[in-house]
């Protein structure tokens, strides 16, 4: 099928297995796991950022076989996940960063509409996230009070 936005097709890759186990030789006990991801969340460090460098430094290939339960669900139990969510923060700053681009280089036209789309991405999962109760009815974007949520 295609891309909302774009007329390709998304590529073909490998896929998780379909069954996920904890593997075998992983060193890691649940316990030790959670304290991993609380320590990471405790820095700063966004929920597929705690994934990565679980990944990567400690060779932890997926979360949810260990613990029973993905990373967010986790930090949410906990209270130590944001009040945005971190699909719609990135989104945010990528308008910033857009918005930027275009006051520099205001002929761009390519800039423009990837502003348009983004805003539009922004809108549906504002709608979303309010009809499930992640952000409040009242809760408002402003393209030009953006900034405020990328610091």
């Amino acid at each position: 099928m295609a891309r909302m936005y774009s007329r390709k097709r998304g590529t073909a890759g490998s896929h998780r297995p379909a069954t996920p186990t904890a593997p075998s030789w992983m060193r890691y006990k649940e316990r030790e796991v959670e304290m991993l991801i609380m320590k990471l969340a405790k820095e700063g460090n966004s929920p597929s950022k705690i994934g990565v460098i679980l990944r990567d430094t400690y060779g932890i290939p997926s979360i949810k076989p260990v613990i029973k339960k993905s990373i967010t669900k986790l930090l949410e139990e906990k209270k130590l996940l944001g009040e945005i969510p971190e699909d719609l923060l990135s989104l945010i700053k990528r308008i910033v960063a857009l918005n930027k681009h275009k006051d520099a280089n205001n002929r761009d036209q390519t800039v423009k509409r990837g502003i348009i789309i983004t805003e539009s991405k922004i809108r549906k999962l504002i709608k979303y996230y309010k009809g499930t109760g992640k952000l409040p009815s009242e809760w408002k974007y402003d393209s030009k009070r953006a900034g405020m949520f990328t610091e």
